[in-house]
């Protein structure tokens, strides 16, 4: 009896030391990236230290559209203080259903908008609603996992908002998006507040200052400032220099 009870504890203390220290191994994605045992809303996927979240994908679609989003997170204001040229070239990525591709480019007289997405089926909600709008000025652009399919120094803002979390390969895809942008071009990320409990969103889906900035500039995009209009999300602007 003392023996089994012994056995049993020792079974217990190393499936708790499990849990919390999940065994490690590296990927071949070039040794970037690190699998661990999956948290409950993530892939088990670490990119310098912060586990990627699972993507929302196309049966999200009603949550991107609800009626209160507007009013819960203010996304008038942040199209509002992009500061974006009549002449811009803008890119969407993660454009989800065009929520913010439509109100952006009929902000670009002489621009456009690359709404850039992994799913088919969002691209194609795009293009039905720029038939029933009349918006022209769109442009859809289906990526994959490592590259957003930007032409080279071709475009002047990327605006990502609540998607750069939910990407399997961050890197890569960043990297192609600095090298997209014109030199001085404007990357303007935003996410829910990593650092704020009140926040009332799951913690993969979030992220704070200090990991974005990290994450962005082992690409060579640099941190400018980091705005507080919004309730509840970071909108964090880098640079390509």
């Amino acid at each position: 009896m003392i023996k089994f009870r012994l056995r049993a504890s020792a079974a217990v203390v190393a499936l708790t030391l499990a849990l919390l220290n999940p065994p490690v191994s590296a990927t071949t994605d070039e040794g970037h990236y690190q699998m661990v045992t999956p948290s409950r809303d993530g892939t088990g996927k670490l990119y310098m230290g912060r586990e990627i979240s699972h993507v929302m994908g196309h049966l999200g679609a009603g949550w991107l559209e609800r009626p209160s989003r507007e009013r819960e997170e203010r996304t008038d204001l942040l199209i509002q203080n992009m500061g974006l040229k009549d002449t811009d070239s803008v890119v969407d990525l993660g454009a989800g259903t065009g929520y913010f591709s439509f109100p952006i480019a009929q902000q670009l007289s002489a621009g456009k908008v690359l709404a850039i997405d992994i799913e088919p089926e969002m691209l194609k909600r795009i293009e039905q609603r720029k038939t029933v709008s009349g918006i022209q000025n769109i442009e859809t652009v289906l990526a994959s996992k490592t590259n957003p399919n930007i032409p080279a120094d071709s475009v002047d803002v990327v605006l990502l908002v609540d998607a750069y979390h939910e990407f399997s390969h961050p890197r890569e895809v960043m990297a192609a998006v600095s090298r997209g942008l014109k030199p001085g071009g404007r990357v303007i990320l935003v996410e829910y507040r990593g650092e704020d409990r009140k926040v009332p969103i799951k913690r993969l889906h979030k992220m704070t200052q200090q990991q974005a900035k990290k994450e962005l500039n082992a690409v060579g995009l640099r941190w400018q400032h980091t705005d507080q209009y919004l309730p509840q999300q970071h909108v964090m602007v880098f640079t390509k220099p």
